[in-house]
């Protein structure tokens, strides 16, 4: 039995949103729509995926044995998206990439340097985004992959993996900041000065939830880079990227040694379920995730 890409897309995203309506929305159709193609699936499937007693639909016991192979067969079908794409005639005339600053990729200029080899006339555009705002230029269409620091959650219409590249942080400072005498810095010391954080979405780098109450305020900025330089100018401290600071610091700043630091988080690439990747994009999504596994 085959079932409706659409209704399994409605599926995910009425559980991603918490309602019919707002599911509706995402995927530009009519609630009725999106609740008939649920319906459509759960008489297909032979069970009731929905609780619909309440005002917001809750999954019930079967919804919740499936979703995980629901959400396996929409990977599916974005991998045969991907492979039709790359046989399919026409090359993409642009590709964009989201990078952050937060990673540098030891196989990146190997894999641009391929990516020239096989696809001479392709233009190729990087922009740095970080957390959300790089999920939302992938939601958008605004660029076709994106490389970032691993998520907990996604949206269900980005795709999402986890290379094998990793992000590695430290907490610096300015070396004519006050920490910067000290030989080891605990939570509470930290606490007594400004800390710089992303202002694109919660910076998960930073240990918000370690810091006791009364924490000085706090200054922001979009990028890693510009932290960095709010460091130097010793205006707070900040989790940096390790490689960031060896390579444009220029001695300026010193790795404070707090406990759990410094510390390492997964990268993912990312890319958007509901647009099919050209030749280029799915060749280097292919290359990215060799030996990896896709969610």
């Amino acid at each position: 039995m085959s079932y409706s890409p659409e209704a399994l897309e409605a599926f995910v995203q009425t559980l991603a949103r918490g309602s019919f309506s707002a599911a509706a929305r995402r995927l530009g159709k009519s609630q009725s729509t999106v609740s008939e193609a649920i319906s459509r699936l759960e008489i297909d499937l032979g069970v009731e995926l929905f609780d619909r007693s309440s005002r917001h639909p809750a999954l019930t016991e079967a919804g919740r044995a499936l979703q995980g192979r629901i959400e396996e067969v929409l990977a599916a079908s974005d991998q045969l998206r991907r492979a039709a794409g790359r046989l399919a005639e026409g090359m993409e005339p642009r590709l964009t990439l989201v990078l952050s600053d937060a990673n540098q990729f030891a196989e990146f200029e190997v894999r641009m340097a391929e990516l020239d080899q096989r696809f001479p006339e392709l233009e190729l555009e990087c922009v740095f985004a970080e957390h959300g705002d790089a999920i939302s230029l992938i939601q958008s269409g605004r660029a076709s992959l994106g490389l970032l620091s691993a998520q907990a959650v996604y949206p269900p219409e980005v795709g999402h993996a986890t290379i094998a590249e990793r992000a590695d942080f430290g907490l610096f400072v300015s070396l004519r900041h006050p920490l910067a005498a000290e030989d080891e810095v605990d939570y509470r010391n930290l606490a007594q000065h400004r800390a710089l954080r992303l202002n694109t979405l919660v910076d998960q780098s930073i240990p918000t939830s370690d810091l006791p109450n009364g924490a000085k305020r706090s200054w922001s900025a979009p990028n890693y880079l510009l932290l960095m330089d709010m460091a130097i100018f010793g205006f707070g401290w900040s989790a940096l990227p390790r490689w960031l600071v060896r390579g444009y610091g220029q001695g300026r700043l010193k790795e404070l040694q707090v406990p759990g630091w410094p510390r390492s988080s997964a990268v993912d690439v990312i890319w958007s379920r509901q647009k099919s990747l050209g030749p280029a994009g799915a060749w280097l999504l292919d290359t990215l995730l060799e030996g990896q596994s896709e969610h």
